[in-house]
């Protein structure tokens, strides 16, 4: 299980490989710039990740889980600080509370955002306040479940006359999916190599 020293490790231990899986240069033309929190608690009884789920009323995946995020403002000067930004604005988490620890793999969704994910430490105590035309809900499921490859299921989909691959988490009675559950699945493969070694 990982706590918050091995977290640390695992990551900066990998940096590279993070670096080497991001989306080609030549591949993001076209593509809005956008960054994400991936939120890890750090409570006493082990470490959780912190998910919302998306208010029905947006344009681009509504009701979906995701991570606290947005795209690129120029007022921002870098993808840190959107990530920071939007947190704040969409479940008033302050960065106060929030140690950085450093960006993972970027994505490209099929609605056409660069996704910069920044992997962060939360320390407990904080009080949310939820951006009501952003986000429905926001809750805490335990990382050690969530990186576990057992629980990561792939699928495919036939989208724009494609076929494509997604992974999906079930949590209780909650489904994490899309983007966000490829995030997790690629800090899993990343921070938890050992684990992946059967899968």
């Amino acid at each position: 299980m990982l706590n918050r020293d091995s977290l640390i490790d695992a990551y900066h231990g990998n940096l590279a490989a993070i670096r080497r899986d991001s989306v080609p240069e030549d591949s993001i033309a076209g593509l809005t710039p956008s960054a994400v929190l991936i939120p890890v608690v750090d409570r006493p009884e082990g470490l959780s990740v912190l998910l919302t789920r998306r208010s029905d009323q947006l344009k681009n995946h509504a009701g979906q889980i995701s991570f606290p995020g947005g795209r690129y403002d120029p007022e921002d000067g870098d993808l840190r600080r959107t990530a920071l930004r939007e947190t704040e604005e969409e479940i008033g988490l302050t960065a106060d509370w929030i140690e950085v620890i450093g960006p993972i793999a970027t994505w490209a969704t099929i609605s056409h955002f660069l996704v910069t994910p920044y992997l962060a430490l939360v320390r407990p105590g904080f009080d949310l306040r939820l951006h009501a035309d952003e986000v429905d809900e926001a809750f805490e499921a335990p990382l050690d479940f969530l990186l576990e490859p057992a629980n990561q299921r792939r699928h495919d989909i036939v989208f724009e006359g494609r076929r494509r691959f997604y992974h999906e988490i079930l949590w209780q009675d909650r489904r994490i999916w899309g983007a966000t559950a490829s995030m997790l699945r690629y800090l899993s493969q990343h921070l938890l190599p050992e684990r992946h070694a059967s899968h």
